[in-house]
C-alpha cells in the first residue's frame, strides 16, 4: 500500500509551508501505511529529510515541522512488503551521489529487486537498507546525467513490477508510475503549486484540485519551468489494482474517474441481488465494508443498523505485520452493539477475507452480543492468490480461500452462511471493463512475470539472524 505526497511551489516559504502541507497530505494517506513516516524538503541548494517509526503524529510535532523549510517536499507513509519494519526502511530513502542528493518515497513491490541489487553490488554501491525503495533511490542518484527527468527515466527502464513514487533533488520534484498503473498516483493543483498524491482524498484536504491521473508508464518532473510529462516507458495498459476500489483506497477519492463510495455503494447493491437472504438488520464492518452494507441494505429492503463500534485510535488489524498483534487487535478495535443484535438475524457486510483470522473473531463476537444467525457477506470474490505488487499476503498458505470453496471457509469462519459477490457483479458495479483493473489476486493471473525469488518472503534481504552460543 504505502502512501505517497508531493508538493513544489514556485513561491515557497513564508508564503507557504510545503512540509506542513506535506504533513496533512500524509495525514489524509495514513490509511496506506502506519508502520512509519517521512518528509523530505529542498530549499533549492540541499535536502533535508527527517523519517521516524509510527504514526504522521508520531512522527512530527511543531519543532520537527518548523525545522523543514523549503520551496518543495515529498512525503511518504510505509506499509511494508520487502523489507523488515525498522527505521532504515522507512521512506523517503536518501541517497548521494556524484555531488547530489535523492530522496524517494515508493508505493508498490518490484519484482527484479534480486537481480538489481546483485547489479548494484557488482558496481560497488552499497545499500544501507533492505527494502526495493533504495534500489530504485541508487539507480537514480548513480545516474551520470544532472537531469532529474534522465535519471528517473533511465532508472524505469529497468525496474519491474509496482510502483508509484515521488523524488525530489535540490532544484526539481518527480513523480512516475509502473507502466501497468498498478499503484496510483494523481496530479494536483493548489493555486500556483503542483501537489503529487497517492488518492485524491489527499488534495481535498489540502484544497487542491485534481488536474489528472498521472497515466501508465509516465513520468512528471516539475521545477521552474513548470511541470513537463513523458512517456518514459512503454505502457501495457491499465492495471490498476482491484483492492484499491475494494477496500485500500478512502471510500472519498476518486479513481479512473469513479466516486470509491458509490462504487462500493453499487458492490453491495448487486451483492444483495445475487445473495439475497432472510434477515432483520444488516451491518458493515466498520469502516471499509459500510459503503457496501448500505447499498446492501438499499437493495434488499432490510433496516440498515450500526451493530459493530470501531475504536478510532486502533489502526487496521489487516496492516500489522505480526500475526500475535492481529488477532489481539481485533477486540481492541470493534465491540458490538448487543442492543442492536441480540436474537437477530444478522447480515454482516465486509469488504473482503484474505486470511480469515479477524473474520471469525468477529463472527465469534456477534454470536457472544447475541445475534440469532450471522450471514457473511462479502462485497468481492474471494481472494484465491498471494500479491506481489505491494500487498502483504505473498503466502498462499495464509489466504482462507486458496484451495477451499465457499462452504468450507463458511465452517471455518462459524457464519450461518457465506457469500461473495461474483467476479462479473464487480466489474459491473467497478463501472470499469475489467482490461482496467489487476485481479490476480481473484484469479491468479498477474499482468508482468513473478520470479521465483520473490516468492519466498519480503524479508528474503534480511542478514542472517547471528547464532549465540
Amino acid at each position: 500500500m504505502c502512501g505517497v505526497f508531493g508538493i513544489y511551489d514556485p513561491v515557497g516559504p513564508p508564503d507557504r509551508d510545503v512540509a506542513r502541507l506535506t504533513y496533512f497530505g500524509l495525514y489524509a494517506l495514513q490509511h496506506r501505511g502506519q508502520e512509519s513516516a517521512g518528509i523530505a524538503v529542498s530549499d533549492g541548494s540541499r535536502v533535508m529529510a527527517m523519517k521516524d517509526m509510527g504514526l504522521v503524529n508520531q512522527v512530527f510535532d511543531e519543532p520537527r515541522l518548523s525545522g523543514l523549510a523549503g520551496r518543495m517536499a515529498i512525503g511518504h507513509t510505509r506499509y511494508s512488503t520487502t523489507g523488515s519494519t525498522v527505521w532504515q526502511n522507512a521512506q523517503p530513502i536518501v541517497r548521494h551521489s556524484n555531488g547530489r542528493a535523492i530522496a524517494l518515497g515508493h508505493n508498490g513491490n518490484l519484482t527484479n529487486t534480486a537481480a538489481l541489487r546483485s547489479e548494484l553490488h557488482e558496481r560497488r554501491v552499497r545499500l544501507e537498507s533492505t527494502s526495493d525503495t533504495e534500489v530504485i533511490a541508487a539507480l537514480i542518484a548513480q545516474h551520470e546525467s544532472d537531469d532529474l527527468a534522465e535519471a528517473v527515466a533511465a532508472a524505469m527502464l529497468h525496474i519491474e513490477g509496482a510502483f508509484a513514487a515521488v523524488v525530489l533533488s535540490e532544484h526539481a520534484l518527480a513523480g512516475f508510475r509502473d507502466p501497468d498503473g498498478i499503484r496510483p498516483l494523481v496530479v494536483g493543483r493548489l493555486d500556483d503549486a503542483w501537489v503529487l498524491a497517492s488518492e485524491t482524498c489527499a488534495l481535498d484536504l489540502i484544497g487542491a484540485r485534481l488536474e489528472r491521473e498521472l497515466k501508465p508508464g509516465e513520468l512528471v518532473v516539475i521545477d521552474e519551468r513548470g511541470a513537463r510529462f513523458r512517456q518514459a516507458v512503454q505502457r501495457n495498459g491499465g492495471s490498476l489494482c482491484i483492492l484499491e476500489f475494494i477496500y485500500f483506497a478512502r471510500p472519498d477519492s476518486v479513481m479512473q474517474g469513479q466516486p470509491l463510495h458509490d462504487a462500493r455503494r453499487r458492490m453491495g447493491a448487486r451483492l444483495a441481488e445475487e445473495a439475497p437472504v432472510d434477515a432483520d438488520v444488516v451491518i458493515g464492518v466498520p469502516d471499509s465494508g459500510t459503503p457496501a452494507a448500505v447499498g446492501y441494505a438499499e437493495h434488499s429492503v432490510i433496516p440498515y443498523g450500526e451493530g459493530l463500534v470501531k475504536n478510532r485510535y486502533i489502526g487496521r488489524t489487516f496492516i500489522q505485520p505480526d500475526q500475535g498483534l492481529r488477532d489481539r487487535g481485533v477486540k481492541l478495535k470493534f465491540n458490538a452493539l448487543r442492543s442492536v443484535l441480540d436474537g437477530r438475524r444478522v447480515v454482516v457486510v465486509d469488504d473482503s477475507i484474505v486470511r480469515g483470522s479477524t473474520t471469525h473473531k468477529l463472527v465469534q463476537l456477534l454470536f457472544e452480543a447475541g445475534a440469532a444467525e450471522v450471514h457473511l457477506r462479502i462485497s468481492s470474490p474471494p481472494v484465491i492468490s498471494p500479491c506481489f505488487y505491494g500487498i502483504d499476503m505473498a503466502d498462499q498458505d495464509e489466504l482462507i480461500a486458496a484451495g477451499r470453496d465457499v462452504e468450507q471457509v463458511r465452517e471455518r469462519l462459524g457464519a450461518t452462511s457465506l457469500a461473495y459477490l461474483s467476479l462479473e457483479g464487480l466489474q459491473t458495479a467497478a463501472g470499469q471493463p475489467e482490461s482496467r483493473f489487476c485481479r490476480a489476486c481473484l484469479t491468479g493471473q498477474y499482468p508482468t512475470e513473478i520470479p521465483d525469488d520473490l516468492r519466498l518472503s519480503k524479508l528474503r534481504f534480511e542478514p542472517e539472524p547471528v547464532e549465540i552460543r
